[in-house]
């Protein structure tokens, strides 16, 4: 674990002092350090942060996605949660748009909470042959909310605000501006308290049932979880397609199922994966960023193609 944090760390270190200004560690100690001290605290410093906590709240609520569909090729993104939240952000902007920042993720999470209880009532409802049809099931529900989204954005002129929730990118994050995802790492830290229930959760409902734990008050604190984050998420940063994906199973694959011994090892995981896509888009072409949107989803899917090849393999 402490190689893992050491990593981590550096990679934060790395990505206070990358970007379009110039910002070396020398100038914090200068004579005249107060504008590398304004730039550091007001943006680099916010960025960096807003990176680390929004990848350990998606790994965290990936895997609890999960955990409620017992699919391990399942997230956030792939369930139409992500497209709910959107759909909730434009009908704010559409109808209360002078309502507070709180209010807003409030609207927008009920959205996602009821865009993921739409998705595990298809789920109930449809037989289910194969592992790779519940994502499927997901995409379908997703594009249809999306597709609802993009013509009332088209209808009112606000294309160009969807597309900058659809795209992740945190480039615009700035000092109060990223604390919603404090919201984030709260609910990813009170999933590791209930760690072990969700370990058992995942067992299937007579199971958990049996053993005395109440499973729809689980589900329901799950599914509160997954729409929070996936709401913070959008509203600060946009869309970060596959991180929830990929991260819950790489650690899977390493230490198992036990929520309690993985969660640690995920959220670390999913916080520096976060900061080294980020500072991957801004290194490929400076002083110009390539959002992490676009690098986390083309690592995401080449790892989720290999994940779902290594799993066919094994099945013949």
């Amino acid at each position: 674990m402490l190689p893992a944090c050491g990593g981590v760390a550096l990679l934060f270190i790395i990505s206070l002092f990358i970007g379009a200004g110039d910002l070396r560690l020398q100038d914090l100690w200068q004579e005249d350090a107060a504008e590398a001290w304004s730039l550091l605290m007001a943006s680099r410093l916010p960025r960096t942060t807003a990176l680390l906590l929004a990848g350990i709240s998606l790994a965290v609520a990936g895997l609890l996605m999960q955990v409620l569909v017992q699919n391990r090729y399942v997230e956030p993104s792939t369930t139409g949660t992500v497209e709910s939240a959107m759909l909730g952000i434009l009908f704010v902007a559409l109808v209360m748009p002078d309502i507070p920042v709180i209010g807003r993720m409030l609207v927008a999470g009920a959205f996602a909470m009821a865009g993921t209880m739409l998705f595990l009532l298809i789920l109930r409802r449809t037989p289910l042959r194969s592992p790779f049809l519940v994502p499927l099931v997901g995409l379908v529900l997703g594009g249809i909310v999306s597709s609802v989204t993009n013509f009332f954005a088209y209808r009112y002129d606000m294309l160009q605000s969807l597309h900058a929730w659809t795209t992740g990118d945190f480039s615009g994050v700035l000092r109060g501006r990223y604390e919603l995802l404090w919201i984030g790492f709260a609910l990813a830290c009170a999933a590791y308290l209930a760690a072990d229930r969700f370990t058992v959760m995942g067992m299937g409902q007579r199971f958990s049932t049996n053993l005395g734990l109440n499973h729809r008050t689980l589900t329901l604190a799950g599914l509160i979880i997954v729409a929070a984050v996936s709401t913070v998420v959008v509203i600060t940063a946009g869309n970060i397609p596959f991180l929830g994906l990929v991260v819950p199973n790489v650690i899977s694959l390493l230490m198992g199922d036990n929520m309690h011994r993985s969660l640690p090892w995920i959220a670390l995981m999913g916080g520096g994966l976060a900061l080294l896509c980020d500072i991957a888009g801004r290194l490929i072409h400076p002083p110009y960023e390539i959002p992490i949107g676009v690098t986390m989803g083309i690592l995401g899917c080449i790892l989720f193609l290999y994940l779902i090849l290594r799993s066919r393999s094994g099945a013949a």
